[in-house]
């Protein structure tokens, strides 16, 4: 299983926001679109970085609410890691519990075309363990 598949059932939609709009403004659309996190996207369309709910509640929760004027570039994680559509299911599961994040951008051909979150994967993989059980049924029952 790859994360192709995962790309297969979802919207071909990329919710993002600018380095430049406030923590406020990027509340607001992670609310709207009821998402946890958002790509921060250059103007030229390179990943600048990503934003989540858990970034924001900690800025607002260490330096209080003023920090939801300053820019998402002050409070996003610059370093992100990706992967990629060819990427198996399995891998991307393993590191993003290992590194403790719940989104994961996927990178093809050096740039961004969409973001799963654990939920995609958590999702697939229940698919796919709920279908072999399905196939097993019928097999034993075949005899």
């Amino acid at each position: 299983m790859t994360i192709a598949e995962i790309l297969k059932d979802k919207p071909q939609r990329m919710i993002t926001v600018g380095p430049e709009q406030t923590l406020q403004q990027a509340a607001e659309v992670l609310g709207r679109e009821r998402i946890g996190a958002l790509l921060v996207l250059k103007p030229n369309g390179d990943i600048a970085g990503i934003l989540s709910e858990r970034d924001i509640v900690r800025a607002v929760g260490t330096k209080g609410a003023e920090v939801l004027d300053r820019p998402v570039a002050e409070m996003m994680t610059k370093d992100v890691t990706c992967c990629a559509p060819e990427d198996s299911i399995d891998s991307a599961m393993a590191l993003m519990t290992a590194r403790r994040f719940r989104h994961l951008p996927v990178r093809q051909g050096g740039r961004i075309v969409a973001m799963i979150s654990i939920g995609d994967v958590v999702k697939k993989k229940v698919e796919d363990a709920e279908a072999e059980a399905q196939q097993l049924k019928e097999y034993i029952a075949r005899g």
